[in-house]
């Protein structure tokens, strides 16, 4: 009798023009085609860390690293998990080659060289963002509530500056 109505689906669909495909034939979410392995640019960077933010999308939600100067040397990667008193997290960590403090010693971004962001209640996706850095290099903690596919990539500008955008999906 299965076999009987699912041919009998098939016939019916056929005959409207609709089409079954199989899971690996599904069109990934929001047409995005992203993964979750590390992603890096072993290229150099010159620049200090002038701002970190984050934002919502449809599909995604986003961080952006602001960087005074070419931002061209990155690494990001998922870590194991991080727990705090409740809740589990998927760990996802970036290095930029780029510092948050500038020669002379004061703090180009944050305090004493460190930043927490808050706010991410309504986020589908963050939960936590916090880092540090020193003189060549900064470290950001990206907390998500998943291990959950990602894009990495550089722009120029504003002016001489760039940014490394980190966009985390919303679901596979």
């Amino acid at each position: 009798m299965k076999r009987f109505m699912r041919v009998l689906l098939v016939i019916l669909l056929a005959a409207t023009g609709v089409t079954l495909a199989s899971p690996a034939e599904a069109a990934p979410y929001c047409g995005l085609r992203w993964g979750s392995l590390q992603q890096y640019s072993a290229a150099t960077s010159i620049g200090s860390i002038t701002g970190v933010r984050a934002g919502q999308h449809t599909c995604y939600d986003r961080l952006v690293i602001d960087v005074a100067g070419k931002i061209d040397g990155y690494e990001v990667q998922y870590y194991p998990k991080r727990t705090t008193s409740k809740t589990e997290f998927a760990h996802l960590q970036i290095n930029v080659d780029a510092a948050m403090i500038d020669p002379a010693g004061n703090s180009t971004f944050g305090t004493d060289n460190n930043f927490v962001l808050t706010g991410f209640s309504k986020y589908r996706t963050f939960r936590a963002v916090s880092g540090g850095g020193l003189l060549k290099n900064s470290i950001i903690s990206l907390d998500v509530r998943a291990r959950l596919p990602f894009r990495v990539f550089t722009l120029d500008g504003p002016g001489s500056g760039s940014r490394l955008v980190v966009d985390v999906a919303h679901r596979w």
